[in-house]
């Protein structure tokens, strides 16, 4: 069962991983839409400043429209002011000539009855004189009249053309404006619908979001509870199995006591040993051979007995990886760690978890981007070592060290939860050990407590015997 809520966890993992990947996703997304938003909004603000900026122009084209027309009224109006001066200083010439014959007449008439006929021919030269000057006068009248109207005439017309060409062109800007600001305007309400589109899209990201990390959190929770019940379960499962184990122990023990006090007697009396005492040694022995002993249940053996014994350090070491548990200080200063491999290992997100006796596990985890070189070892130690750590050594600040009594056992974990690598520091009675050494590999109390771990191990499995 614990293998499969380590599965379901590993699963509840990459889901999780993959959660994050598209969280990720859709926060790129987002970000894309609000700088596609952003550089809308901005072309919106230049559209309108363009806008403005051309319905500044259209109204001083219009202004000047007006202006030019209002110019071609007042030069009208001058045409029309110059013509009448022009008719009536004609007329005025025509009745000062009216007048000047009427007076010459009366003159004519008066004098005629003395000297009609000497100044009839005088009368006449004169008059033709005077009819001749005022024809010149009234001539170049006319032609100075004329040559002023019609310099007043052109340039009218050519400031009325002028002004009918600025019109045109005035006229066509504004038509032109006015279909560059309908273009615009319907511009404007294209990026309006498309900015209330991408609004739209954004909430909706935002809401499928927040879903998203609402369902994430709660999945979490749940295989969180189902971590802590299976934690507990296990733990109920191990200490139950220990204490069938010290009851296992203390039997054991009692008959190992009673068989050797039946040989005694046996041997005092001379007698033969019985088959039934035979078949129990050899069950005894057989059963002694399948349970490794750690210091803890050892000591309380020697305790019982009354005897003190030595123990041996037996150091296990396994690893399915580049990067092996190289060494375990035996004071429980420092631990060791070697990249066996060629290339840099990063161990960023690892972690080392140490399993002492019945104290709870602790884990140590690598600094941030730390690398451990190809070839190369780290050492970690603990806080009460008093080192300078170097280059290669890092410092435990938490713990003073890695533990000096019981069996110790430290597992090198990945970022993944994938145990890597293992070594086990165990104390073994010296009487005991050589048959513990001859028959270690076939140790299945080990397997027992680390279930998960036997298939890694079974890969790469050394013993160091010290």
């Amino acid at each position: 069962r614990n293998s499969k809520k380590e599965a379901d966890l590993n699963v509840a993992q990459a889901r999780l991983r993959d959660l994050d990947a598209q969280l990720n996703v859709k926060e790129a997304d987002l970000a894309t839409a609000l700088n596609a938003n952003r550089s809308l909004e901005n072309d919106l603000r230049d559209l309108k400043d363009q806008v403005a900026t051309l319905q500044l122009s259209l109204e001083d084209t219009e202004k000047h429209l007006h202006g030019e027309m209002l110019m071609r009224v007042d030069l009208e109006n001058h045409l029309k002011t110059l013509q009448e001066q022009m008719i009536f200083q004609k007329r005025l010439h025509e009745d000062e000539l009216k007048e000047t014959k009427r007076v010459h007449e009366s003159r004519i008439a008066e004098i005629e009855s003395g000297r009609q006929r000497e100044f009839e021919s005088k009368l006449s030269d004169a008059l033709q004189g005077l009819r001749k000057q005022h024809e010149e006068q009234i001539q170049g009248y006319k032609e100075e009249l004329e040559r002023t109207f019609c310099a007043r005439v052109e340039n009218a017309q050519l400031s009325a053309a002028k002004s009918n060409d600025s019109a045109k062109a005035a006229q066509e800007e504004l038509r032109e404006t006015k279909l560059r600001v309908d273009a615009l305007i319907s511009q404007i309400n294209q990026y309006q619908s498309q900015n209330v589109a991408l609004g739209n899209r954004v909430k909706e990201l935002q809401q499928t979001l927040d879903y998203d990390r609402d369902l994430h959190r709660r999945n979490m929770t749940e295989k969180e509870k189902e971590m802590v019940l299976v934690q507990q379960q296990a733990q109920a499962q191990l200490e139950e199995y220990e204490h069938l184990l010290d009851v296992k122990l203390a039997l054991d023990l009692e008959i190992n006591a009673y068989r050797k006090m039946l040989e005694g007697e046996e041997q005092r009396l001379k007698l033969s040993p019985s088959p039934s005492s035979r078949s129990t040694a050899s069950q005894g022995t057989t059963q002694g051979r399948q349970i490794l002993y750690g210091k803890r249940r050892k000591t309380k053996e020697a305790r019982k007995r009354g005897q003190t014994a030595e123990f041996k350090t037996v150091q296990h070491a396994s690893c399915s990886g580049n990067v092996s548990i190289e060494e375990i200080d035996a004071d429980g200063k420092f631990v060791r760690l070697r990249n066996n491999s060629d290339k840099d290992q990063l161990l960023h997100g690892w972690a080392l978890r140490r399993h002492l006796g019945n104290v709870s596990d602790v884990t140590y985890k690598f600094p941030s981007l730390f690398t451990l070189q190809a070839g190369q070892v780290v050492t970690i130690w603990g806080a009460a070592a008093d080192v300078s750590p170097g280059a290669r050594d890092l410092v435990w600040k938490s713990q003073k060290s890695w533990g000096t009594e019981g069996d110790i056992a430290v597992t090198l974990i990945t970022d993944d939860g994938e145990e890597l690598a293992e070594r086990k520091i165990m104390h073994i009675p010296s009487e005991e050990s050589s048959e513990q050494d001859d028959d270690y590999e076939e140790i299945t109390v080990s397997e027992m407590e680390f279930p998960s771990q036997t298939k890694r191990r079974r890969k790469k499995k050394c013993c160091l015997v010290s």
